[in-house]
């Protein structure tokens, strides 16, 4: 619904090389830049820049595009929010247009969220909502704290926010697109929360997202989030987040839940966020790295939070985030520890928080008597598995002098061990990449192009062709003419051939770019892979023929009979991809 040229114009304004390095570091290699992916977890760069033809490609997870593909999957926005996003970056007013029924739909669940916020705002502080607010009180909670957070109570009834929304316009099935309205099995609808405090979530540009509510008696669950929606995902997401960003200072404190992290922010610590009910996930590991470069974990410290410490190292770990945890003496949680000892106590503890490596060779004494040979083997084994895992040589030279003073052996046995394990672990990360090759995994599962896996020497010649009017548009009419939709053999590649023939007729540029207003993202993917390819084995006009005239010689085989996916040919390039990347 955006004019294209002004697309085109907003793309030529934001290079993708600096969009790319305020999410993540890059690293010059000729003519490309690399970087750990930011959409994937990985230890080797896979994630590609292109900075001739403004466009990215991982080898890694597959995805790839130009710098709008890139802003809608760094910040989890639809093409015309990822546009206006990029238009406010750099300062230019994008043109009136119509509303997409996405974009609509979504606005009408920010209304809805927000008005359920009010509603249960207002009923916390009603006589319908004095066990709420008793609760709250009595968790230490100031009237300040609890209107900074926009706290408020969800009614024991079936119908209220029900009838409340609907005397404010919205519709039942828009309600429902919300998730603030349950179904039962009669079609009957219902209020989601009932009898609960409520916390809403809200995101960096200060919509309400979604709900947290804490029941008042003993139903189950305790805790209940809204549902995926639209414009909520809780895996993407931190609670506090719109609050922490600008206090975070290189830190921030990742906290179990909604009441620990409410403590923390009213003991004055504001770069304070917490998980929406699940475990640490990847996707909200990169979105802290977005604005900390180091993260106190201050979990539980009982068996679930200690368990969920140690999961949480290792996301941080793999997201680029240096990890410290945080030790509580006294106290089950922050929320506990804050009241029993106070903020200055706890602004002590932060400074002191010890660094995840340390924590886990702790834990690995644990239950262990050292004095005995037996409880010094074990601490053995444990400690060199932590040590195999890090990555600076000399931070490992450290902790290994530790361990060995612990389990009274010599640094040099100790660094040996971790040596084995660390050549152990790396022979299995390679069998398991040379396994995907050789089977062929990336070819017969190719989501873009299913086709291409009993098709290949097909889909090879029509990429060949694709690459080279991609980068000679100047070429483009002579191989359209060339070419026609029905030579291509492969659906996808024929759709990418319809869609430049489309540009082409309406005098636009064939770029990565206005081929994306005409794909879906996962295909515009397709296309950035195909740039990526054509540019380790650039396409020239002799190829471009050679390709034609193989496409011809497939459509003449009478049987049509599928080649094998695992042409050697095709094997060996792979190969050699996976050779660089080492």
């Amino acid at each position: 619904m955006i004019p294209r040229s002004f697309i085109e114009q907003l793309t030529a304004q934001c290079d993708i090389e600096d969009i790319v390095r305020s999410y993540v570091p890059l690293k010059r290699a000729g003519r490309t830049a690399k970087a750990l992916c930011p959409f994937h977890s990985e230890k080797t760069p896979s994630f590609v820049v292109y900075p001739e033809n403004q466009s990215f490609y991982c080898f890694g997870c597959g995805k790839g595009g130009d710098v709008i593909r890139f802003v809608m999957e760094a910040e989890h926005l639809d093409y015309p929010e990822a546009i206006r996003f990029l238009a406010a970056r750099a300062g230019m007013a994008v043109p009136e247009e119509e509303e997409d029924g996405t974009a609509a739909r979504k606005m009408r669940i920010y209304e809805i969220n927000r008005e359920a916020a009010r509603f249960f705002h207002k009923c916390l502080k009603s006589q319908a909502g004095q066990a709420g607010y008793r609760y709250l009180r009595g968790r230490g909670l100031s009237d300040q704290t609890i209107t900074a957070f926009g706290l408020g109570f969800a009614p024991d009834s079936w119908d209220s926010l029900r009838d409340f929304l609907q005397k404010k316009g919205f519709k039942r099935e828009e309600m429902l697109d919300a998730a603030v309205l349950a179904r039962g099995r009669g079609g009957h609808c219902y209020d989601k929360f009932r009898n609960r405090v409520m916390f809403p979530i809200i995101d960096l540009r200060g919509n309400v997202i979604g709900f947290g509510g804490r029941v008042m008696d003993d139903s189950r669950p305790k805790y209940l989030n809204t549902d995926d929606t639209p414009v909520f995902k809780k895996s993407r997401n931190l609670f506090s987040l719109n609050f922490a960003k600008g206090e975070a200072d290189g830190r921030l404190i990742l906290a179990e839940g909604y009441m620990d992290v409410i403590a923390i922010y009213a003991a004055g610590f504001h770069n304070v966020v917490a998980t929406l009910g699940t475990a640490l996930t990847e996707e909200q590991a990169r979105l802290m790295s977005k604005y900390a470069k180091e993260v106190v974990i201050a979990y539980d410290s009982d068996g679930p939070g200690q368990a969920a410490t140690h999961r949480a190292i290792n996301i941080l770990s793999d997201a680029g985030l240096s990890a410290r945890v945080l030790h509580m003496e006294g106290a089950k949680d922050p929320d506990e520890y804050i009241k029993k000892f106070g903020a200055k106590r706890f602004e002590i503890l932060l400074g002191n928080a010890g660094d995840a490596t340390t924590h886990e060779l702790e834990s690995a004494k644990k239950a262990l008597d050292l004095k005995t040979p037996e409880g010094r083997i074990e601490y053995l084994k444990r400690a060199v598995n932590i040590l195999a895992d890090i990555r600076n040589p000399l931070s490992r030279e450290v902790y290994a002098a530790s361990v060995a003073r612990d389990a009274g052996v010599s640094v040099e046995s100790v660094n040996a061990q971790a040596a084995a394990v660390m050549k152990k672990k790396r022979r299995q990360e390679e069998a398991r990449e040379w396994r995907d090759i050789e089977t062929n995994r990336e070819m017969a599962r190719d989501r873009i192009n299913p086709e291409k896996a009993q098709n290949i020497r097909a889909a090879m010649a029509e990429e060949g062709i694709l690459a080279y009017m991609l980068r000679h548009p100047d070429e483009c009419g002579r191989m359209l003419d060339a070419v026609s939709d029905t030579d291509f053999i492969t659906t996808y590649d024929r759709k990418v051939l319809s869609a430049m023939r489309t540009l082409h007729g309406e005098q636009a540029d064939i770029t990565l770019t206005t081929l994306s207003t005409l794909l879906s993202p996962d295909e515009a993917s397709g296309v950035a892979r195909i740039l990526a390819r054509s540019s380790e084995t650039p396409v020239t006009a002799e190829m471009a023929e050679d390709c034609i005239r193989t496409l011809a010689q497939e459509r003449q085989r009478p049987d049509k009979k599928a080649v094998s996916a695992a042409a050697p040919e095709d094997i060996e390039r792979y190969r050699q991809i996976l050779k660089q990347k080492k």
